[in-house]
């Protein structure tokens, strides 16, 4: 038995020892960020003012793209909005995850979106990014449009999130209904006070997490049709009602970014923004625009696939930033699970890339993609490596904006586009460039090879199933 004076500087000594340890720690492993994604629905390429919207105002999206990084080649992993929401969460292909179109089954509408009721939804077994960032500790929640199945197995609270308040499918479906967690809480769905509840939502769930590290996923249901403004927002814009909603949307960032000032918590917190595909050119003045991109939703052009995409990370992110490099919307999984300290599942195919180094703009990164598949439902449509995109043979149906056309089945022959100069697919060079066209192509097989394609009856060697519960 040490005396006591003696037993006292051991005690204080080993817990000094404990403290120092406790702070090089806190040194050397800093607290991850908080990463908050937002998804709007449909919007264009173009209906942001920093991407060239003329008639639509979105000051703080703007100032979001200033203050941090703006991508000029992002891409959804699909054209229209199931496929495209699976592959945010998952990092991988739509098509890997048995989620690109699916059949009909029993009485319940199938196809490439899901319906309500829909024996279908993300296969449990997947690992999605509120998964990830929940085994680091992350508060996880998800606020918004969820599509990716609303039998209890697929819902949000079954796949790695905390909580979930939202419309578990598009806003043009019945029943339109709220849920929270798993039980529906609400089935009057004014769809002007959609936007404003979610952000009213949004705040809540930061404002009782922010002592600790978060992630929150916001899915808007704007400005997917039928849209909606508040009386504060309605008739406000140049840009008719489809302007009052975006700029609706714009408002509701900026509520949220001004919390995270408000909270001293700015510098911590990654803030992700972008849409799950093109604008829906059918919906008329009721829908966005993709300007100088071609076409829109439901086709494998650019004005499809590809969308505004900004991210802003204060102190981390350099203000001002655009990237030019191709990235896509299943980057986002991998780049937050090494943000986050965790890693993607090692035991499984994920498509997605770390683009960190592109996002913290390090000098000389450049994209990691050898190749993007552009796949319309289970179909491959096209393929991008580098500046060259090569369409290949599809059908008048397919480029045709999600609507019904006569002759559907009419071929339209293969194209090349360069589009470093032509980004508006205006004019194939595919007989001026065999070499590309030939490497391209064999791009185009390999996709077939590891995910499929209807078209030429190519199964895909490494896919995986879609989540199903017995037709209900």
């Amino acid at each position: 038995m040490y005396p006591r004076p003696q037993w006292l500087l051991l005690t204080w000594l080993a817990a000094s020892v404990v403290t120092l340890e406790a702070r090089a720690q806190s040194i050397t492993q800093p607290r991850p960020p908080n990463v908050i994604v937002i998804l709007a629905d449909d919007l264009g390429y173009a209906d942001l003012s920093c991407y060239g919207a003329r008639l639509i105002k979105t000051p703080r999206l703007d100032r979001m793209a200033a203050e941090g990084v703006r991508f000029t080649d992002f891409y959804a992993a699909a054209n229209v909005c199931t496929p495209s929401r699976a592959a945010l969460l998952t990092g991988c292909y739509p098509k890997r995850v048995g989620l690109a179109e699916v059949a009909p089954k029993g009485d319940a509408k199938s196809g490439r979106v899901l319906y309500a009721n829909s024996p279908y939804g993300l296969n449990p077994d997947e690992v999605t990014i509120a998964e990830l960032l929940k085994s680091r500790g992350y508060a996880t929640g998800m606020v918004g449009k969820w599509h990716l199945g609303d039998a209890k197995p697929f819902l949000p609270t079954k796949q790695g999130f905390d909580s979930y308040f939202g419309i578990p499918y598009s806003n043009d479906m019945k029943p339109l209904v709220y849920m929270r967690a798993e039980a529906i809480i609400e089935q009057k769905v004014v769809q002007r006070e959609i936007t404003s509840l979610y952000t009213d939502e949004s705040i809540k769930f930061i404002r009782a997490n922010a002592a600790k590290p978060f992630f929150l996923y916001l899915a808007h249901n704007m400005p997917h049709t039928p849209i909606a403004a508040t009386e504060r927002f309605k008739g406000k814009s140049a840009g008719g009602l489809y302007g009052d909603t975006v700029e609706e949307l714009d408002d509701s960032i900026g509520r949220l970014l001004d919390l995270l000032a408000e909270l001293k918590i700015d510098e911590h917190t990654l803030v992700l923004f972008t849409s799950d595909n093109g604008p829906w050119h059918i919906r008329g003045e009721h829908g966005g625009s993709a300007t100088p991109l071609r076409a829109g939703k439901g086709t494998t052009y650019e004005g499809g696939m590809r969308v505004p995409c900004v991210a802003r990370w204060p102190g981390k992110i350099p203000p001002g930033t655009v990237c030019r490099e191709m990235v896509t919307m299943m980057d986002v999984m991998p780049t937050v699970a090494k943000f986050a300290g965790a890693s993607a599942p090692a035991d499984r195919k994920i498509d997605g890339k770390d683009i960190a180094d592109l996002m913290l703009a390090k000098p000389g990164a450049t994209s990691p993609h050898e190749a993007f598949s552009y796949y319309s439902g289970n179909r491959l449509n096209a393929v991008r490596s580098g500046q060259w995109k090569l369409k290949l043979q599809t059908t008048l149906q397919e480029e045709t904006e999600y609507g019904k056309v006569e002759n559907p089945q009419t071929p339209i022959e293969p194209k090349l586009f360069n589009l470093l100069v032509d980004p508006g697919e205006q004019k194939s060079v595919l007989k001026d460039h065999p070499d590309v066209v030939k490497r391209l192509t064999e791009l185009a097989d390999a996709a077939r090879k590891e995910l499929g394609d209807e078209r030429t009856g190519a199964t895909g060697a490494n896919v995986r199933p879609v989540g199903e519960v017995p037709a209900r």
